[in-house]
């Protein structure tokens, strides 16, 4: 059995009356330990070196797989690194799954609108959104649709160079970089748990397919509740796994094999349910909190890459590019049934 990613999208209305706070880290005092206290610590300390080496390996090979393929996506598929939207059981979405990429394209807007519909973000002059974060940017799509869509100033954060450097490119070809306009979009490398901004800054925070990449989803989910306003909307579409039954502690061995093989290929941490991301949420008091999944809505869009990338400009593209990484990922979608089954 295999297993496709699941995706959630959750709404969050914070409505607290002060912005959301970082609390301080605990000190910690061992006056006159005990030797059994000292060895503890020792051990503590080992541990959390060795994680923050981990963390650090995962996201400089984040930077540099999307330092590295983000060109060769924005040639065939354009400036969103996200998957389209599709209606399920439909001949449109059959269609789609066979036709060019301005198909898909169409469908990777229509992925935005309808997180945001679904979020209930109002179009209104004085409901509208301001100011927007957009967490984990790519190449700056969803940054400058939202600008243009809004009026609203954004902000945008990667980890990788190239990225923020293409988006503001971009930004800047699209008149979004003027500083005199009310639709400023700019862009910066940053850390998506570590965000470089104050406390209650943006009135629409958006995340779009990047919480998978995150090794600690309490302190993702927690990061985009603090930037967020009081009153101000959290958008997080991102790839889940299914939701455990009550008699399950954890996925089977087979689904474990497959999300390791994307994991390997994405440099993803270990994956959560769209359930336990809506316990991380709800454990922060926020309100109106939402969850869909939406694995049926993108199912088209997977096979459509695939033969983007045996097409003649997409294998000259992964030539030239010399992407790692991305061959391996094809090469192992093709070989996974749930492909095949698309590309039949």
């Amino acid at each position: 059995m295999a297993i496709s990613p699941s995706f959630c999208t959750c709404h969050l209305s914070s409505r607290r009356p002060y912005p959301p706070h970082r609390l301080p880290s605990p000190s910690l005092s061992f006056p006159r330990p005990p030797p059994i206290s000292q060895r503890f610590a020792r051990v503590t300390a080992a541990t959390a070196a060795a994680m923050t080496a981990e963390e650090a390996s995962l996201k400089k090979g984040i930077a540099e797989l999307y330092d590295e393929s983000s060109g060769l996506w924005e040639d065939i598929w354009g400036e969103h690194m996200h998957h389209g939207f599709y209606e399920p059981d439909s001949s449109a979405a059959t269609a789609a799954a066979a036709s060019d990429s301005e198909n898909h394209r169409l469908a990777q807007i229509r992925m935005i609108e309808e997180s945001l519909r679904f979020a209930g973000v109002s179009y209104e002059e004085d409901k509208r959104p301001k100011k927007v974060v957009d967490v984990g940017c790519g190449i700056g799509g969803s940054s400058r649709y939202l600008a243009k869509k809004y009026g609203a100033s954004c902000e945008g954060l990667t980890l990788s160079p190239i990225q923020a450097q293409r988006a503001q490119t971009l930004a800047a070809a699209q008149g979004l970089a003027d500083k005199c306009e009310a639709s400023l979009v700019s862009f910066q490398v940053a850390d998506a748990l570590d965000q470089p901004f104050p406390d209650g800054q943006f009135d629409l925070v958006w995340s779009m397919e990047s919480g998978e990449h995150m090794p600690d989803k309490k302190k993702f989910v927690s990061e985009l509740a603090r930037v967020a306003a009081p009153g101000g909307t959290i958008i997080i579409v991102t790839w889940c796994h299914r939701d455990l039954s009550p008699s399950e502690e954890s996925l089977k061995p087979e689904e474990k094999a497959l999300l390791d093989k994307i994991c390997s290929a994405y440099y993803l941490p270990e994956w959560c349910s769209t359930a336990d991301y809506v316990k991380l949420l709800d454990s922060l008091s926020l309100q109106d909190i939402k969850a869909a999944n939406w694995s049926d809505h993108v199912a088209p869009f997977w096979p459509a890459v695939i033969r983007s990338a045996l097409t003649f400009k997409g294998f000259t593209s992964l030539l030239r590019s010399a992407v790692e990484n991305h061959k391996r990922s094809i090469g192992d979608a093709i070989d996974d049934q749930r492909v095949q089954d698309g590309l039949d």
